[in-house]
């Protein structure tokens, strides 16, 4: 029996790695034809290389242009998409407000909150006329709840959280679902990038913890994408089960 997922258009921007690259092979396993985008093309192609039905091109979100030509590049294999998955952000620095970086501020305003304002608005033409299409914004618990050192990141994904509410109220009577994918602690390149390429410090996160994975987040991607036309999952969240809280993490010792 065929998916119901077979043939149909599926693009993702951050698909180079974490969980845009386990939601590409993802969906890939299911007979979709996907549309990927990233920065680091060599890595793009890589994943690209696991999975059937995928094409790929440079895609930074951060750039009105690029965006523009991404999605141009998109429309001359399809005019309509069923999935769109925002998913290229991420965080940099874990410094308080007074010693923080112009530099990383920007990186996370541009990508997390602008990126998916850019996206959306050049995918919609694609999207509005197909009536049970889906937008899939990948949030986090850091914009539900604040934590010390993470200001600008956390003011970025609930600005993600209210975009997501935002254009569910915008779309509604299009057909368009619009949804928002909230991960607690998981370990994927995420810490590698706040900590801007300090691995030794990035995997100290993750000590005594059983973290999500990227496979965990695209599985609920895929979950959430395949409910019928007339179900739509605002909001998910998703942890690990030794993070209660974001505050609140259980760690082993040895």
């Amino acid at each position: 029996m065929a998916s119901s997922l077979t043939n149909k258009w599926v693009l993702i921007t951050g698909a180079s790695s974490g969980f845009g690259a386990a939601a590409a092979l993802a969906f890939a396993r299911r007979g979709a034809r996907l549309l990927l985008g990233a920065r680091r093309l060599e890595r793009l192609q890589d994943v690209v290389g696991q999975a059937k039905k995928a094409e790929c091109a440079v895609l930074d979100v951060a750039q009105t242009s690029g965006v523009n030509a991404f999605v141009a590049w998109a429309g001359k294999f399809t005019d309509k998409l069923d999935v769109l998955i925002n998913n290229a952000g991420g965080a940099k620095g874990l410094d308080t407000v007074a010693e923080g970086k112009d530099a990383d501020w920007e990186f996370m305003l541009q990508t997390n909150v602008l990126g998916v304002l850019r996206m959306t608005r050049a995918c919609l033409p694609m999207l509005v006329r197909n009536p049970g299409s889906v937008i899939l914004n990948i949030g986090s618990i850091a914009g539900r709840v604040a934590y010390e050192g993470g200001s600008a990141y956390c003011g970025a994904k609930a600005a993600e959280l209210q975009i997501t509410k935002a254009l569910r109220l915008e779309l509604s009577g299009t057909g368009v679902r619009v949804c928002t994918v909230d991960p607690g602690m998981a370990e994927t390149e995420f810490s590698v990038v706040r900590f801007h390429g300090d691995e030794a410090k990035a995997k100290k996160v993750y000590e005594g913890v059983e973290p999500l994975t990227a496979d965990d987040v695209a599985e609920a991607l895929l979950w959430v994408a395949d409910r019928p036309p007339h179900v739509c999952i605002d909001e998910m969240v998703i942890k690990c089960t030794d993070q209660a809280a974001i505050h609140k993490l259980h760690r082993r010792t040895k």
